[in-house]
């Protein structure tokens, strides 16, 4: 007698869309490119970021706020709201500056020809290396700078997609895949963790885009941000992360990167667009509801 619970997959995968999925995946699908036409607005600094304020997105803001923050003038930006709820990524603008239709994406005017980059890694490197910040020079701390880097890009998949989707957003818990997914989240922390003991940021003594890459996953996740599991995964017990998440959480570029492309969370706490430093004074979501 069969067990109709099982699962037992066909021989060749077809795509059903009626099934949908949470809120969180119906827009999924199994093909690239763009579903309508939009172009993307461009504003008056060199620098154009399309993004969400999702951990991937406030990497770039937050870089792009240290730069500032450093007197690089030249990272002045404008940065536009993309609702990937509502399917913006799938415009044909932002196809043509990210064909992989995730955000964040970026546009440097700044030359003869604008150049896009994607992929939030390739765009920290792209602006440690423009900018000649955060990214040591030194052969041997660079290498251990982008290690750190390339490890956050290839580990953290397990965090977004495995764990927090199985864990929180999945119409179905499944135990097998929550439980490997938490081992694995765990494994990623005590990594950390045991980095971070001996190191005051990721990479060593100095404060680099490693940190900025791994903190809004890792952080966030040890803060309890990400997916209400702060419980779930103990992470009381990671006192090297708890430190370093601190620490991080409380510079003042990271605290206005977090602002930047949020729609979500306490109306102070959003920017919705940023096209000047003077906005996180006046554009906050609370002062443009109480103006209206």
């Amino acid at each position: 007698m069969t067990n109709s619970s099982v699962y037992v997959p066909p021989k060749v995968w077809t795509w059903d869309a009626a099934k949908g999925g949470s809120a969180v995946t119906r827009l999924n699908r199994p093909t690239a490119g763009s579903t309508h036409e939009k172009e993307l607005p461009v504003g008056r600094h060199p620098l154009q970021l399309y993004s969400l304020a999702t951990p991937n997105g406030q990497k770039v803001t937050i870089l792009l706020e240290e730069l500032l923050a450093l007197g690089h003038r030249g990272a002045e930006y404008d940065a536009w709201l993309i609702k990937i709820g509502d399917g913006d990524q799938f415009g044909s603008g932002f196809v043509a500056a990210n064909p992989n239709s995730k955000i964040p994406a970026l546009i440097d005017r700044s030359g003869p020809k604008p150049i896009r980059v994607f992929e939030s890694g390739a765009i920290l490197q792209y602006l440690a290396e423009k900018f000649e910040a955060f990214l040591p020079t030194e052969a041997g701390s660079r290498a251990e700078c982008l290690s750190w880097l390339f490890w956050q890009m290839g580990s953290t998949p397990y965090i977004g997609g495995g764990f927090g989707h199985f864990y929180a957003y999945a119409p179905t818990k499944i135990e097998y895949a929550i439980d490997r997914f938490t081992m694995e989240a765990k494994r990623l922390l005590d990594v950390l963790d045991k980095q971070l003991a001996a190191n005051e940021f990721v990479a060593g003594s100095a404060y680099t885009i490693a940190d900025m890459a791994i903190w809004p996953w890792y952080g966030g996740l040890v803060k309890g941000w990400l997916y209400e599991a702060a419980e779930f995964l103990q992470v009381e017990d990671y006192k090297y992360v708890q430190r370093w998440a601190d620490a991080i959480g409380g510079r003042p570029a990271v605290v206005r990167g977090r602002m930047v492309n949020r729609p979500f969370g306490e109306l102070s706490s959003q920017l919705h667009e940023r096209h000047d430093a003077a906005d996180f004074d006046t554009k906050t979501q609370d002062k443009v509801t109480a103006g209206n």
